[in-house]
């Protein structure tokens, strides 16, 4: 039952970023509600890798795809501790 808990939150935020990532695509949407409540709750994870590898020429940004990896790395470590 604790695994599918925190399965289940590990997938609702890697859904976040997702959601996050694919919204960042269409500028007209940058203003909508969701997407400022999204950015709230993912910026500042994704600032995390940002100081680590900032954006490239500006633009080409590889945070959300090491956000994805560590948080896929942190919920197979955290599930191997509670299994």
């Amino acid at each position: 039952m604790l695994a599918y808990i925190i399965h289940t939150i590990f997938f609702t935020y890697t859904m976040l970023l997702f959601v996050r990532i694919v919204g960042s695509w269409f500028p007209a949407f940058a203003r909508h509600k969701i997407m400022r409540f999204l950015t709230f709750y993912t910026d500042p994870y994704l600032n995390i890798f940002r100081r680590i590898i900032p954006p490239i020429g500006g633009t080409f940004d590889l945070s959300p795809l090491l956000g994805y990896f560590a948080l896929q790395f942190a919920e197979r470590i955290i599930l191997n501790f509670v299994r």
